[in-house]
């Protein structure tokens, strides 16, 4: 079967259960073609492995980001879990090179194709939930996801830290945030720039990021932390 122990190092886990995690990376393709060869394919996985991966991203969500509405998190939770997401993530450990497939299936490019990409990577969640429990494949999914919780708070996608800050403004003081570049340094292919964002000519937040607007969101994130902790003035 399938290398796990190479697979263990990509994710990160140590798997008791191996018939189980061997199960995740099967098709349906598989059990049709090999019927006798194998146990199951692995949709009722990849069923659980959506409701986990669900649980885990809103849990991260809801600590991370107190401010943010229940739209929001559903939008943004929305955009994490979507296929594309999930497909690319596993592209990223080769996982598409793990699946055991049936011949046809593979010779259209099942592989590569991003229903069972995600479908496997959610049964891989679901298998590792069920060996290991909740903690580890909790550590596992966010260390997955590392890159694309960075681009939620580095204005990338996601939250809109600018127009969140300046309908605080306007409530408590009937004003909008002035941001101030403060430096700009670096070759023209690798600038930094630094950037604060003044309440009522105090500073509020400070920034840094590749170009202004992405400072500026920084800057403006740290701003709306000050204010949910009990910043006035």
């Amino acid at each position: 079967m399938a290398d796990i122990k190479k697979l263990e190092k990509k994710l990160g886990i140590t798997i008791k259960n191996t018939l189980l995690i061997e199960q995740a990376l099967v098709h349906s393709s598989y059990t049709n073609e090999n019927p006798a060869r194998a146990a199951g394919h692995n949709e009722r996985l990849e069923f659980l492995g959506d409701a986990v991966l669900d649980l885990i991203v809103a849990d991260k969500l809801y600590q991370d980001f107190p401010d943010i509405t229940e739209g929001d998190m559903t939008r943004l939770r929305a955009s994490l879990v979507r296929r594309e997401t999930l497909a690319r993530l596993a592209e990223d450990i080769d996982l598409g090179g793990y699946l055991f497939m049936g011949k046809g299936e593979e010779s259209t490019g099942g592989r590569k194709k991003l229903p069972n990409l995600a479908g496997a990577l959610e049964a891989v969640i679901a298998a590792v939930y069920l060996d290991t429990g909740m903690d580890n494949v909790r550590k596992m999914v966010l260390d997955l996801f590392t890159n694309e919780w960075k681009k939620l708070t580095s204005g990338e996608q996601g939250i809109d830290y600018k127009s969140k800050l300046q309908e605080i403004t306007q409530s408590k003081f009937q004003e909008i945030p002035a941001y101030r570049l403060v430096s700009e340094t670096g070759p023209d292919h690798d600038k930094q720039f630094i950037v604060e964002v003044l309440i009522q000519e105090k500073v509020a937040g400070k920034g840094a990021g590749k170009s202004k607007k992405l400072a500026e969101t920084e800057a403006a994130r740290q701003a709306v932390q000050r204010f949910e902790k009990g910043f006035t003035e």
